[in-house]
């Protein structure tokens, strides 16, 4: 054999030799290990759990609300109108005052009322005298039946003429229906009124209504003669009694409307002011929590999140029920639950994590 094809031989053998022993041996000649093997020092290195702050919190009773923004109303409001004609010669009352049941808003000019008034008292009085000399001569046999039947319908017609006048009499003073407030007058010193226009617009705010309007889903769980509560614009929370709930709903936004009846016996309370409505319905097992503790999911859903006994984050949706100086109350959680407090926002649930117990 050729002498520079055997040196060649030899020479890739012991370069193939060279180059499979660095795949056992290391740079300082030990055995390579099995990458395998390595996995257990790197676990060694991996970060400890994420401390967060828990609290613990239990399930307390508590009554549900309904709680809807409404507005007050007057119970009763009335425009009253004139009953006869006539020129406004007195106007006894401001607007905004407070009056009594009958109390006189307006007066109009008798004009020739008087006189009418003295014509017919003074043929209702002839009526009456011819009516008893007719009546004795029947009764003599010098005039017939009839004729004192005639006597008697005349008298009666003159009696009938005499209550018209004194009822349109009483009208030219026009008065207030019930007691309440004047809100708004229409006419003025002068002005001439006919029957059927508008004099002044009473409104009665004692008791006044607080009227909101309620989604069809709690509609049903409310109900005439229960008790209540509103709150006012001004902070001061009273007590009422519903005193009517609809039974048809509005078609556009499919809600229906609910009046509940508050005493304002100062009506310091005005009439179209934005008061809180809110209606106990049930008593539930609920937990107060701080606002801050509230959180969303990735769907939206708002909620808690907790850790169970492993340390393993949770999430829970929750519902409000009610809210208070002192914090929030919602419904969706165990019993006993440790939420946290402090680190919600930077854990996921089915993480595990290190809990530290609030004082």
């Amino acid at each position: 054999m050729n002498r520079s094809l055997i040196v060649a031989v030899a020479l890739a053998a012991g370069g193939a030799l060279w180059i499979a022993s660095g795949a056992f041996l290391g740079e300082d000649g030990q055995a390579a290990q099995d990458p395998e093997a390595a996995l257990p020092a790197a676990a060694e290195t991996a970060p400890p759990p994420m401390a967060v702050r828990v609290a613990h919190y239990d399930a307390q009773p508590r009554a549900a609300e309904i709680v809807v923004l409404g507005l007050t109303e007057a119970s009763r409001t009335v425009v009253v109108r004139a009953e006869t004609d006539g020129r406004v010669v007195s106007l006894p009352v401001e607007e905004g005052a407070v009056v009594d049941a009958e109390a006189a808003l307006a007066g109009l000019d008798l004009a020739e009322r008087e006189a009418r008034l003295a014509e017919v008292k003074a043929l209702l009085k002839q009526r009456e005298a011819e009516l008893n000399a007719a009546t004795t001569l029947a009764r003599e046999g010098f005039q017939t039946e009839i004729r004192a039947a005639e006597m008697e319908a005349l008298a009666e017609a003159a009696r009938a003429a005499l209550r018209a006048i004194e009822i349109d009499l009483a009208r030219t003073t026009i008065r207030a229906p019930f007691a309440g407030v004047v809100d708004q007058r229409a006419v003025d010193l002068g002005d001439f009124v006919q029957r059927g226009d508008p004099v002044a617009t009473v409104v009665d705010l004692d008791p006044l209504i607080v009227a909101a309007e309620v989604s069809e889903r709690d509609v049903g769980q409310i109900a005439v003669g229960q008790q209540g509560q509103a709150r006012l614009v001004d902070g001061r929370t009273v007590a009422g009694r519903v005193r009517y709930v609809a039974r048809v709903g509005a078609s556009e936004t499919r809600t229906f409307r609910v009046e509940l009846e508050i005493a304002n016996p100062d009506r310091r309370v005005p009439a179209g002011a934005t008061a809180e409505l809110r209606l106990p319905v049930a008593e539930v097992q609920a937990h107060l929590l701080s606002p801050a503790v509230l959180t969303l999911d990735d769907a939206g859903n708002i909620g808690v999140k907790v850790v169970d006994a492993e340390g393993v984050v949770g999430f829970h949706a929750v519902a409000l029920v009610a809210d208070s100086p002192e914090g929030v109350w919602v419904t969706g959680l165990p019993p006993a639950v440790d939420v946290i407090t402090v680190g919600q926002e930077f854990v996921r649930p089915g993480q595990r994590v290190a809990p530290v117990k609030a004082d």
